[in-house]
């Protein structure tokens, strides 16, 4: 069972976990052994709360299908135990990360002293420029 938070689990049966071979070089242990693990994740079949299946469809993901389905492949390590569990983690990482709620940003005016100190600066850059000028003989 994945612990997602305190009152949501996922069974292990709605996750479906198969071994597969590695990419990349390895000699001659990455053409015999399995090491690398693939994840699927079906979201819409899966026992999770309504609302977290909303977020989760709702993110811009590339490891979630147009089905709804997450896909997930650790092959970072030579053991495929340690990569099932980086698997894991990492599916437990993005259902986490779709219920973080944004701050909503506050719109805010810049204040009458900066706003000041601003026409300030320009005044006298624009002055720097002007004393740069020809003289003009009257």
């Amino acid at each position: 069972m994945l612990q997602i938070s305190n009152n949501v689990v996922i069974p292990d049966n709605e996750i479906e976990i198969s071994a597969i071979r590695s990419q990349g070089a390895g000699g001659q242990n990455v053409n015999k052994v399995a090491t690398a693990i693939h994840l699927r994740f079906d979201i819409n079949a899966s026992s999770l709360p309504d609302y977290y299946k909303e977020r989760l469809l709702k993110l811009n993901d590339n490891r979630i299908t147009q089905d709804g389905i997450i896909v997930i492949k650790a092959q970072e390590y030579r053991s495929q135990l340690k990569n099932r569990e980086d698997a894991i983690a990492r599916l437990k990482e993005l259902i986490q990360s779709a219920m973080v709620v944004k701050k909503k940003r506050k719109p805010t005016k810049p204040t009458a002293s900066s706003q000041q100190k601003r026409v300030d600066g320009k005044r006298k850059r624009s002055q720097v420029k002007n004393n740069r000028r020809k003289v003009e003989d009257e």
